[in-house]
């Protein structure tokens, strides 16, 4: 597994999508930062946090896919897909490397990025637990978002139908918490606040830890990471 995760993440700079994540990323961040917080903390009014990392959960829905549109689609375009099927690593080895390197990516990335705040003790005392609480609810999200990449990478061949797709699943999965507003029947409300993962994410912008919404998180990666296993397993019996 160590082997693989190493190429998997190796690639991602050899081919150059890593460093397009890491700039891009990084510039839509750093404007967020610098509209909604650094002229805030300057003028020493309210940095209005939520805005920006909504424009960060935003991003990640557009970015994250890039990450993850190539982890099996282009075995099946460069037909390597059987070197995959008959490696004497196990699937769920395999497709978990696949996944761990694109959140290494994104990890690395978002950490990077965190830094800014470091600025803001220049202008005031920030209340870092907030802060804190909304990095530990994006690493999370993020977790979640690169499973269910990797997932639709595993059904298509096509690196930008993977990435469409990908973008389409995500952008269901954070407005689906936004139509409960819209529906009085209890039991689709209690079904939508489930499938939502940004609804899960409130907790920590208050700074406060959400062991539940942990849960809830590790559990969408490893449906999501399962499903991928699932797909390649049915192939290897075809």
């Amino acid at each position: 597994m160590a082997a693989i995760y190493k190429r998997e993440l190796r690639a991602y700079f050899t081919t150059g999508i890593g460093y397009v994540f890491c700039a891009v990323f990084l510039a839509i961040t750093g404007f967020s930062f610098s509209m909604f917080t650094m002229q805030y903390a300057v003028g020493g009014e309210k940095m209005d946090l939520p805005m920006y990392f909504l424009i960060v959960i935003l991003a990640m829905v557009v970015l994250l896919p890039l990450l993850t549109m190539k982890s099996f689609a282009e075995d099946k375009k460069l037909k390597t897909e059987q070197l995959i099927l008959t490696s004497p690593v196990s699937l769920m080895s395999m497709v978990s490397a696949k996944f761990f390197a694109a959140y290494t990516v994104f990890a690395g990335t978002l950490i990077v990025s965190s830094s800014y705040f470091l600025v803001l003790s220049l202008y005031g005392e920030p209340t870092y637990s907030i802060i804190f609480g909304y990095l530990i609810g994006i690493l999370l999200l993020g977790a979640a978002f690169c499973a269910v990449g990797i997932f639709i990478s595993s059904l298509t061949e096509n690196q930008l139908i993977a990435a469409v797709g990908t973008i389409a699943v995500l952008m269901i999965m954070i407005a689906s918490s936004m139509l409960n507003n819209f529906i009085d029947s209890a039991v689709v409300r209690t079904v939508l606040s489930w499938i939502s993962v940004y609804s899960r994410f409130s907790n920590f912008t208050y700074g406060l830890f959400d062991f539940s919404a942990l849960l809830y998180y590790i559990s969408i990666c490893f449906a999501f990471l399962f499903l991928t296993v699932r797909v390649y397993e049915k192939r290897r019996w075809e």
